[in-house]
């Protein structure tokens, strides 16, 4: 696109060795503020990319795929409807689960707690449950042992650890003479999991289902089914397929129906900030106009020489281009190591920034997730890169223009 003759003149320019060095340092802070633009922008999308991958992950190995319950909260024939959904192209696995409310109490606090009912064997096939264990074993959950499997924060709170008795209260009550009575059961800690997600970590309990139908007065049923499949993403078909081949009469859910709302959230957040961030690109790209008109202005005497001595406007034109495009790549060029360059160590700056100033950036009981994920992804970045460059060069039609159109008679007379 550009000749040698324009590219070597706007290089030229962009070194101001007259007495006004003025143009020259605006030209660097032209590249500085596109630099930091585009880095800003990789930094920020790459942390909302990794807060979005990190929680869908921290949340998928807590939870199953799918979810099919009985519409009064309790299935009878469940064997029959774990057959007909393990039947079902694309699902790898299915376990039976008890859900419920309680509290436990123990010497040190007591605290809410949301139970669930599982047969260990089956629920770490359709869930990350068991790898997320740090003491203890989910396969400890045994039928009539009453042993429970707390969450970490939640076993802090409640002062408990490995071998201890706390107690269960659920509002399944009995009636006595002296009036309702909630059922309580004395059950040993057998084991901590630490899923990486405050409202797991601080809310969630397993016991075994045997266990959770005793207590619950469940009987023989189930609250519902969960399931896996081997794409995460078509979940939400694949169990409504599973619910019409039963014939109805049950509710589905998934797990991106069951935090929609969250991810709608992310989503929604992630355009804000592109939008917001993406006008500071261009306010740092438009810089380059302001460079420009000043050089245009300096260098007037000299475009009316080159104009005398047979240059064409297209080529004065092309000289201010190429000038205005060399401050854009090389200031997106810039922006673009440094921002990938953070965003792929941000773990480690930030975790050596708190432990300097003493603070928590991210704090997981408003957050979900305790520390500051950070996950560049090539189509942003490219995007983010690409605007940024088009940006810069549009910047640039309108001082080449300028300069294009400038008069050499008048330019000499006044020189």
């Amino acid at each position: 696109m550009f000749r040698p003759f324009e590219l070597f003149l706007a290089l030229r320019y962009l070194r101001s060795k007259n007495r006004n060095r003025f143009v020259s340092f605006i030209a660097i802070i032209s590249v500085v503020g596109i630099a930091l633009a585009v880095a800003v922008l990789i930094i920020v999308l790459s942390v909302m990319n990794g807060f979005e991958y990190e929680v869908r992950n921290r949340i998928l190995a807590v939870v199953s795929h799918a979810t099919i319950t009985g519409i009064e909260g309790a299935l009878e024939d469940w064997p029959v409807l774990s057959d007909i959904v393990d039947a079902q192209n694309g699902v790898v696995a299915t376990a039976p689960f008890i859900s419920g409310q309680g509290m436990l109490v123990s010497e040190d606090g007591s605290a809410g707690v949301e139970l669930r009912g599982v047969l260990p064997e089956r629920e770490s096939a359709v869930s990350g449950a068991d790898e997320l264990i740090t003491d203890g074993s989910l396969g400890h959950l045994q039928s009539r042992g009453y042993g429970i499997v707390l969450g970490k924060v939640l076993a802090e709170r409640l002062g408990a650890d490995i071998g201890d008795k706390i107690i269960l209260m659920t509002t399944e009550g009995s009636i006595t003479p002296v009036g309702m009575v909630p059922r309580m059961r004395r059950f040993e800690v057998v084991g901590i999991f630490y899923a990486g997600m405050y409202e797991f970590d601080r809310s969630l309990a397993y016991i075994h289902m045997d266990d959770a139908a005793r207590i619950l007065r469940m009987g023989t049923a189930v609250t519902g089914i969960s399931m896996a499949v081997d794409e995460p993403l078509a979940a939400a078909e694949i169990v409504r397929q599973a619910a019409r081949a039963y014939g109805g009469g049950v509710y589905v859910s998934d797990w991106t129906r069951q935090h929609a709302n969250f991810f709608r959230s992310i989503e929604l957040t992630k355009s804000i900030i592109s939008i917001i961030l993406l006008m500071v690109v261009a306010i740092a790209a438009f810089n380059i106009v302001s460079t420009l008109i000043m050089v245009v202005r300096e260098k007037s005497a000299e475009i009316a020489i080159l104009r005398s001595m047979g240059a064409s406007a297209t080529s004065i034109l092309w000289i201010f281009v190429a000038e205005g495009t060399l401050i854009g790549l090389v200031g997106t060029v810039a922006g673009l190591l440094f921002g990938v360059l953070v965003a792929s160590n941000l773990g480690a700056i930030v975790g050596v920034v708190e432990s300097v100033l003493q603070i928590r950036f991210v704090a997981p009981d408003v957050y979900f997730i305790s520390e500051l994920p950070s996950r560049p992804e090539f189509g942003d970045i490219w995007r983010i890169c690409v605007v940024a460059f088009v940006l810069a060069v549009a910047a640039t039609i309108y001082p080449a223009l300028r300069g294009a159109w400038t008069n050499p008679a008048q330019a000499l007379r006044h020189d």
